[in-house]
């Protein structure tokens, strides 16, 4: 007469597993069952290599640090680079100002006098022409810096649809089995 009842370990046939901070759930096998397993101790040859499992996870994992590793350091480059951009701009800035300041002496304020000659008037316009040339390479910096934060969010989000692209549940001649297989791998 056959029981309808599961034996004891298939209960508790998965474990949490922690490795290195990715928690993932994973199937027992039979040997990490324990002795409540109504099955006898695994004979060589008759299931996969444990050491292989290991080694084979062990070249997902790199492979998949080595993948993120690229990937940050691109993101680094790409930080680095806009903020030697915008030290750049500080720089000619401050550059732009220090020249002003030259330019005007300090007593005067040529904003609230009425020029008299056209020597103030031409110092005035001198003046404002250099601030008018300061806010336009500010903004032009700006406006790069915007291009470059664009662009960047542009190839992310290219990269980002690519990936959902390049699944393969999109190949239409796979089978269900191909189709599994090949997540399997993933």
């Amino acid at each position: 007469m056959e029981s309808t009842t599961t034996p004891s370990w298939e209960d508790d046939e998965w474990e949490l597993c922690n490795d290195d901070g990715f928690v993932y759930k994973r199937r027992r096998t039979r040997n990490e069952l324990g002795p409540s397993s109504d099955a006898g101790p695994a004979q060589p040859g008759s299931g996969p290599d444990p050491e292989a499992q290991e080694m084979g996870r062990r070249e997902r994992k790199r492979k998949t640090l080595l993948k993120l590793k690229a990937q940050y350091q691109r993101e680094i480059d790409q930080w680095e680079y806009l903020s030697n951009t915008l030290r750049a701009m500080e720089e000619t800035t401050l550059q732009l100002q220090q020249r002003r300041r030259q330019t005007v002496p300090p007593d005067s304020s040529p904003l609230l006098e009425v020029p008299r000659t056209e020597s103030v008037c031409g110092s005035l316009v001198d003046d404002l022409l250099l601030q008018v040339e300061a806010q336009e390479a500010i903004i032009r910096d700006a406006s790069n810096l915007c291009d470059v934060a664009e662009a960047m969010s542009n190839a992310h989000e290219e990269e980002a649809n690519q990936s959902l692209i390049d699944l393969p549940i999109w190949a239409l001649p796979a089978s269900p089995r191909e189709l599994l297989a090949s997540l399997c791998d993933q």
